[in-house]
């Protein structure tokens, strides 16, 4: 019983209500139990409402989290397309510009051969005019030795037979 008023005299503190002098123990403490319920319930309510307040307010910030992770992913990958193009691009230069110095390179080649070929076939058509007019000399030298041999031959003959 002296458990029960003190209990009752801190619920009233706390309440702020009077304690009744007339009232039976048994009713008191039904009184002061179902106050307390009710204080503690409006209290437990507060508490709650607060609590689902603080959970939508997280469930919010999560779903700003997540939207703030694709708008990265998709900046992201707007980033590496934009890098992707621009490699691209570069390499199809690159390549064109290989292309280019490529063919310049086997015109020039192809200029260099063909001006060697033309210097070669000269310079063969030159050693065939020397080699033929050699020839030529030769010839007309030997057929002068003929002849005189020849002649003395004949000389000789005449000579002797005479």
């Amino acid at each position: 019983m002296a458990v029960q008023k003190e209990t009752e005299k801190k619920v009233n503190k706390v309440t702020g209500e009077q304690p009744e002098a007339n009232t039976a123990p048994v009713k008191e403490t039904t009184e002061v139990s179902a106050g307390i319920m009710e204080k503690t319930r409006g209290s437990l309510d507060h508490v709650l409402a607060q609590a689902e307040r603080a959970y939508a307010a997280y469930m919010e910030a999560q779903k700003e989290v997540a939207r703030a992770y694709k708008e990265n992913e998709s900046q992201v990958e707007t980033i590496y397309k934009e890098d992707e193009r621009g490699a691209n691009e570069t390499y199809e230069k690159e390549v064109e510009q290989a292309l280019k110095s490529r063919d310049e390179a086997l015109r020039k080649a192809e200029m260099t051969c063909a001006q060697a070929t033309e210097q070669i076939n000269k310079a063969y058509e030159e050693k065939v005019k020397q080699a033929l007019l050699a020839r030529k000399e030769n010839i007309e030298q030997a057929w002068d030795a003929r002849t005189r041999t020849i002649e003395q031959a004949w000389n000789m003959f005449a000579r002797a037979s005479g």
